[in-house]
């Protein structure tokens, strides 16, 4: 499931909070978690202000991660 990158950005981060969220209900942890989010070209990175989730490439910001899915 990649983001579809004609939908507007508040489209798309409804997507991809829908695909973050969905990848932990499927994982026993955070750490298999963040590494099934980078099969789909995604990492979640620590930042000074919260949690982000980000290309993986490019560590382009994409938004912030909800911090119920961090526990």
């Amino acid at each position: 499931m990649f983001i579809d990158e004609a939908n507007s950005p508040t489209d798309q981060n409804a997507e991809l909070l829908a695909l973050i969220r969905s990848e932990r209900e499927k994982s026993l942890s955070v750490r298999e978690w963040k590494h099934r989010l980078i099969g789909y070209g995604y990492a979640i990175r620590n930042t000074d202000h919260c949690d982000v989730v980000s290309r993986f490439g490019s560590r382009e910001e994409l938004c912030d991660v909800p911090a119920e899915l961090l526990h």
